[in-house]
Parts: structure tokens; sequence; C-alpha cells
């Protein structure tokens, strides 16, 4: 994989391996100098994300019920700052799935935003619950789908009502649908 080292001026790892960001050393560690998750280093460093840098600051500003700004602007009203966004950026930076602040958002989105009929995410919270169905959009299904898989809740039994235990396995079938449909 250093074929791409020769298009640039420098060798910039020492420099992504700096401690200053775990996820970027992480991520050098195991995409770019391909080391195993057994490799201690990895491990150490995987610890790291939740403790310094920008992981720590985000779960910082995670009001005590799972999400940040209002429990009811999860999405569309609060652009890049509401609980949705704040799950993509943690997810992408490889925030621990098993922090009890990760769960708690987790159990905030699937409670608030995951339709009870098709298991799609909406941008809105129904009034009796879970998301809107009129309110699910495919981008915000796939979004959360992809956020909650990185945070371990493929194969997560949960009490819901939905007609799988499994919250993930019917929006995937949705996805799988909605793309065959629109081809």
């Amino acid at each position: 994989m250093s074929y791409w080292k020769s298009f640039l001026k420098a060798d910039p790892i020492d420099w992504l391996l700096e401690e200053t960001d775990p996820s970027v050393r992480y991520f050098t560690l195991s995409d770019i100098l391909e080391r195993s998750e057994s490799d201690p280093e990895i491990s150490k460093t995987k610890g790291e994300i939740m403790k310094t840098g920008i992981v720590p600051k985000i779960l910082s500003k995670q009001k005590d019920q799972g999400y940040w700004e209002s429990p009811e602007n999860f999405y569309i009203r609060s652009k890049y700052k509401g609980t949705v966004w704040q799950l993509i950026i943690l997810a992408e930076l490889e925030a621990d799935g098993k922090d009890e602040r990760i769960r708690k958002a987790c159990e905030f989105i699937l409670e608030n935003s995951q339709d009870h009929g098709s298991g799609g995410f909406s941008y809105l919270r129904a009034e009796t619950g879970g998301g809107w169905h009129g309110g699910v959009l495919p981008c915000l299904t796939g979004n959360m789908v992809w956020s909650l898989i990185k945070f371990g809740y493929l194969d997560s039994p949960r009490s819901c009502s939905l007609p799988s235990v499994f919250p993930l396995q019917l929006p995937l079938t949705l996805i799988s649908l909605m793309e065959m449909y629109n081809g």
C-alpha cells in the first residue's frame, strides 16, 4: 500500500502517528501500516480515542438523556449539531460502541427516529413514539444503519416494537428494496 508515497514530497507517517489525534493515529496504524487489531499499539490507541481529541469533546456536549442539542431536533433543524450528526461523526472516528454515552445516543435514535412500521429512520419523532413513517429518508436510514453497525448493533437484540428483535435487520431489507426499486 506504499505506492501513494511516490506522489508526496515527504513521508507523512510520523505526523499521522502523533498522539494528539488518536483516531488519525488508529487509522494510520490499521489502514496505512496494516497493523492487526490484536497489535498492542492498536489496542492502546483505540482506548485513547475515548480520552483524547475530538471524541471526548463531542461527548462532553451530550445531554444526560443521550441526545445533543434538543430531543426533538435530532436531524434537520439542528443540522450538523444534532444527535444524528454526532453519531455519524463518532462512528467515523471509531468511538467505542460499548461506552455508556454512545449506547445512550444509539438507544435515543432507535427510540425516537426508527419507524415502527418500516424500520427505516425518520427525521421526525412520531407522537406515538418511534420515527414518523412519512419522514423516513433513505439517506438518514443508511447513515443510521451504518453508524449503529459500527457501534455493534447489527445482531444486538433489544426490546422494541418492530417485527424483528434485531433493530437493523428490517432497515437493511428496506435499503435493499429501495435500491432495487430506484435502480
